[in-house]
C-alpha cells in the first residue's frame, strides 16, 4: 500500500475554487470582484494578535484527543503486560520491581546515575566491562530526577521508561496516521507494545527513551520540522549507539528536500542537519579523549564482545542451532526471516527514505553485529517503521477482526514477557 499523497499547494499560498481569488495561507482574502487594495483589507480585517498560549493548549488538547484511543490501547496492552509479570512473580516468589528496575543493563544505568562513569569490571577470560560503554541520556534524566524527588535511580528510571514509551506510542500513531491513516496509527502503536519483547518497554533500559526520541525525530523530518528533527536526533544520539540512524535518516532527508526545491539550503535546514549528529559523535569523541584512543568507544564494546563483523559470529550462532538442536535453530531461522520480509515489506510499501534508512541501519546493527545474541530482539525494537506494513493490513480489516487479533497478540506478548524476565536472560 502506497502512502497516502497530500497537496502539493506550496507552503504559504491558498488558491480557491478554479484557482480563482490566490492569497497567502493566514492572511484575510479579499471577496472576488472587490477592488480595494489588500493591504486596506488586511488591515481593517486583521483580528488582533492573542496570546500564544491559549492557542498551544488548544492544539495540544486536540492533537491529544485525536491519539487517545492509540495510547489507551497502548497502555492497556503494556498493563495487561505487567499485571501477567506480576503473578508470574507472586507464583515464583520473585519481586516484579527488581525484574524491572534492578538487573542486567538496568543496574549499570543507576550506577552511572549515582557515581558517574569509571566503573569497570575485570572477568576471569581478561575482558573488561566499562559503564563508558553506556551513553548518558538515560543517566543523566536519573539522576536529576532522584535529586529533585525521593525516587531511587532505579525507580526514576522506571519513571522515564514508562512516560517515554507513552511518548513513543503516541510519535508512532502520529507517523502511522500521517502515512496510512488513524486506523493504521492505532494498530502500529498496539503493535509495538504487543511485540513478544515489549516487556522491554516497561524495564528501566532505554529503549522506550530512544524509540521516543527517533520517532519524535522522523515525525519531524516528516513535516519539514528541521529545528525540531536535529534537536530529537542530537538527544538520541546521546541515549544509543543506534543513534547514528536518526542522524543519517535526518541527513539524507534534507538532502532529498534540497534536491527536490532545487534552492539554496534555508537556514533552518542547515541548522537541523549540523545540529543532529553533536549528540552521538559529542559522547564518542568524549569517550575517546578519555581512553586517549581515538577508537576509544570501539575498543570499549569490543571489551564487552561487541562490535560489527557482518552477522558472521550470528550466523555460526544460527548453525550451531540448527546442528544441536534443530527446533532451536528453525526458530532463530524463522525470526530473522521475519525480520528481513517486514523490511521487503517497508521497501514495497514506498515508505518515505528517511524511515527506510532509519529501519535498515537499526537492522543491520542488530543482526550483524557480534555479542549477545539473546539481545537481538531487543536491539530490533526501535524498527518500528517494519510494523507498517501489519498495520496498514490491520486498519483495512474490520475493527471486530482487528481487535481480535491484537487482543491475540497482547495476551501472547504478555506471557512470554513473563516468561522471559524470569528466565537466565538478560534480556
Amino acid at each position: 500500500m502506497a502512502a497516502k499523497t497530500h497537496s502539493e499547494t506550496p507552503a504559504g499560498e491558498h488558491t480557491g475554487r478554479d484557482g480563482a481569488c490566490p492569497h497567502p495561507r493566514g492572511d484575510p482574502a479579499p471577496r472576488c470582484g472587490d477592488n480595494r487594495p489588500v493591504t486596506d483589507l488586511a488591515t481593517a480585517s486583521a483580528p488582533p494578535p492573542g496570546p500564544a498560549s491559549p492557542r498551544l493548549r488548544t492544539a495540544f488538547r486536540s492533537a491529544l484527543r485525536a491519539a487517545a484511543p492509540a495510547l489507551l490501547a497502548y497502555t492497556a496492552v503494556r498493563m495487561l503486560g505487567l499485571l501477567t509479570l506480576a503473578i508470574w512473580a507472586a507464583v515464583a516468589e520473585r519481586s516484579p520491581h527488581q525484574l524491572l528496575s534492578a538487573r542486567w543493563d538496568s543496574l549499570w544505568y543507576a550506577r552511572v546515575a549515582d557515581g558517574g562513569y569509571g566503573y569497570t569490571v575485570r572477568l576471569p577470560d581478561g575482558s573488561v566491562h566499562s559503564d563508558l560503554a553506556f551513553f548518558p541520556l538515560l543517566p543523566g534524566l536519573e539522576w536529576l530526577l532522584s535529586a529533585v524527588s525521593p525516587l531511587s535511580f532505579a525507580d526514576a528510571g522506571l519513571l522515564v521508561s514508562w512516560v517515554s514509551s507513552l511518548a513513543a506510542a503516541w510519535a508512532l500513531y502520529l507517523v502511522g496516521e500521517r502515512l496510512y491513516g488513524a486506523r493504521a496509527g492505532v494498530c502500529l502503536a498496539v503493535l509495538w507494545a504487543a511485540l513478544p519483547v515489549g516487556v522491554v518497554q516497561s524495564m528501566a533500559y532505554s529503549e522506550s527513551l530512544f524509540t521516543a526520541l527517533a520517532a519524535w525525530a522522523l515525525y519531524a523530518v516528516l513535516t519539514e520540522r528541521w529545528m525540531t528533527a536535529g534537536c530529537l536526533a542530537a538527544l538520541s544520539g546521546l541515549t544509543r549507539p543506534v543513534g547514528a540512524a536518526v542522524v543519517a535518516a535526518v541527513v539524507i532527508a534534507a538532502l532529498l528536500w534540497l534536491r527536490r526545491e532545487r534552492v539554496a539550503p534555508p537556514p533552518r535546514v542547515v541548522a537541523g542537519v549540523l545540529l543532529a549528529p553533536l549528540g552521538w559523535f559529542g559522547y564518542v569523541a568524549w569517550v575517546g579523549v578519555r581512553t586517549g584512543e581515538v577508537t576509544g568507544y570501539l575498543d570499549i564494546q569490543d571489551g564487552w564482545g561487541n562490535g560489527f563483523d557482518g552477522g558472521w559470529a550470528f550466523s555460526r550462532f544460527i548453525w550451531g542451532h540448527l546442528t544441536d538442536s534443530v527446533i532451536a535453530g528453525l526458530g532463530l531461522v524463522a525470526g530473522v526471516t521475519l525480520v528481513l520480509w517486514l523490511l521487503y515489506l517497508a521497501f514495497r510499501q514506498r515508505q518515505p527514505p528517511p524511515l527506510l534508512m532509519y529501519t535498515t541501519i537499526v537492522v543491520a546493527l542488530a543482526l550483524c553485529a557480534k555479542g549477545y545474541f539473546g539481545s537481538k530482539p531487543r536491539l530490533l525494537l526501535p524498527a518500528f517503521p517494519l510494523l507498517l506494513p501489519p498495520a496498514a493490513g490491520l486498519a483495512a480489516l474490520r475493527t471486530r477482526t482487528a481487535a481480535v487479533v491484537l487482543s491475540a497478540l497482547a495476551v501472547a506478548s504478555a506471557i512470554y514477557g513473563a516468561a522471559w524476565l524470569h528466565g537466565s536472560g538478560p534480556p
